[in-house]
């Protein structure tokens, strides 16, 4: 966020302290938000149905942006390769007039077979890493869609009592960059000016996650972790399994590589200021039983809150891994690349958004001061550009503990469809109250 930007939002702060939610009223929005709400939980079943990768979200795309143009949106496509964009320009305040603010679904699905039984689950395919393999979504973001084309709708109804413009961008490959590609979905759109024409001044997000439906968490500054992808290749020499002295053992270098990451992660972080995970989760080495491989590959996941510790558990790691190798006669590559920033909530912003939630959700349902958490989210992406506010949706089952739920990214995992009108109404009053203050 530039120095400016950061400026005008803290100059503002008297105007955010008590949203002014004059026009239009909530009887009209929960009248508004009963009425979408069928279609939503249709687009929801239709996006679960047919679930396509990041970057590769036509089909996808194709149905929002018709939707969107159906609402008389100005629409842009194929920002960020699948992206979406609608503009809503309200009249209240005359055309072109007012703040401008953007509120922000990701689209793609994940390389997951899925086991929820649901009657309309994904039984479709995908490529990845040049394997056919299952596709899922296995993380909501079909959910997400639906609840940001039914605010689109409610918003554009109600075009003539909207003093300024909403800005709603679908966003592909969240969930990473995609073999080959240098970005993921979030910095490419913001590079190909997804935040501009019209300039947007503030964004808000949601994602659903295990939790009592109907709630809703965040926490001002850093929220969700920055994540890095580790990657990992140990050279060493070919020998028969019989005889691993006559070779260099790649395969117990590996477990060593392993024990000492762990081993640095828990006994120089202090887990009680910046929550940190340091996780290998591919190993790949080895053709036959007894055979001992000249290479093993590992790849993993480092997730931090904070960049300068997170600088020098880097280095040590690197150098740690390397006395390691070199012990056993081995060498050692080491690289690191970023998938997601830390996701900072900008902590104005997120005063200001408490009560706008709980007019949404109920006092009782809204906590602004959740535990941060080391799952990633590429909306930072956004909020490095502008403010920012990302917050999360509970979505379990009734009668179901949320700490027994399947989790995001696993083949059972499952959205509460009674929460989506709750996420409708979220977005919609996140944009008509930053539009009104």
């Amino acid at each position: 966020m530039t120095f400016a930007a950061r400026a005008a939002l803290m100059a503002a702060a008297s105007l955010f302290a008590t949203p002014a939610l004059a026009a239009p009223d909530a009887a009209a929005v929960d009248a508004a938000v009963a009425a979408v709400t069928p279609e939503v939980v249709a687009w929801r079943r239709d996006f679960h149905r047919h679930p396509e990768l990041g970057f590769a979200e036509t089909q996808t795309a194709g149905v929002i942006a018709e939707h969107l143009r159906g609402l008389g949106l100005e629409v842009r496509t194929q920002v960020g390769k699948t992206g979406v964009i609608g503009v809503l320009r309200g009249t209240a305040a005359g055309d072109g007039q007012g703040h401008v603010v953007a509120l922000r679904s990701d689209m793609d699905a994940l390389p997951v077979l899925e086991a929820t039984g649901l009657p309309f689950a994904s039984t479709d395919t995908g490529t990845y890493m040049g394997q056919v393999v299952p596709v899922a979504h296995a993380c909501g973001h079909d959910a997400h869609m639906a609840m940001l084309m039914g605010a689109a709708e409610v918003l554009a109804g109600m075009k003539d009592q909207i003093h300024g413009t909403v800005v709603f961008i679908f966003q592909p490959a969240e969930e990473g960059a995609p073999p080959g590609e240098p970005k993921g979905g979030a910095a490419l759109m913001v590079e190909e000016g997804a935040l501009q024409n019209p300039a947007v001044e503030a964004i808000f997000g949601l994602h659903v996650v295990p939790g009592k439906a109907g709630t809703v968490f965040y926490r001002p500054r850093g929220f969700m972790a920055a994540s890095d992808r580790i990657d990992i290749t140990l050279n060493g020499r070919q020998t028969h399994g019989a005889w691993p002295w006559r070779g260099v053992d790649v395969i117990a270098v590996t477990s060593q590589v392993i024990e000492t990451v762990n081993t640095l992660t828990a006994r120089t972080i202090d887990p009680t200021t910046t929550p940190t995970v340091f996780t290998i989760a591919t190993i790949d080495a080895g053709v036959r039983y007894n055979i001992i491989p000249d290479k093993a590959v590992m790849s993993g996941t480092l997730r931090t809150f904070d960049e300068t510790q997170r600088n020098d558990l880097v280095r040590r790691a690197e150098a740690a891994i390397g006395h390691v190798a070199e012990a056993y006669g081995a060498t050692a590559e080491f690289s690191i690349r970023q998938n997601a920033a830390l996701t900072y909530n900008d902590p104005d912003l997120s005063a200001w958004l408490a009560p706008v939630l709980q007019r949404a959700a109920g006092a009782d349902n809204v906590n602004p001061a959740s535990p941060p958490t080391t799952v990633a989210e590429d909306f930072s992406y956004f909020q490095q550009a502008i403010p920012g506010v990302f917050y999360h949706l509970g979505g379990t089952a009734d009668g179901q503990d949320p700490a027994t739920a399947a989790p995001n990214h696993s083949p059972g995992f499952d959205v509460n469809e009674a929460i989506l009108p709750l996420g409708v109404k979220t977005h919609v009053w996140s944009a008509l109250a930053f539009l009104e203050r």
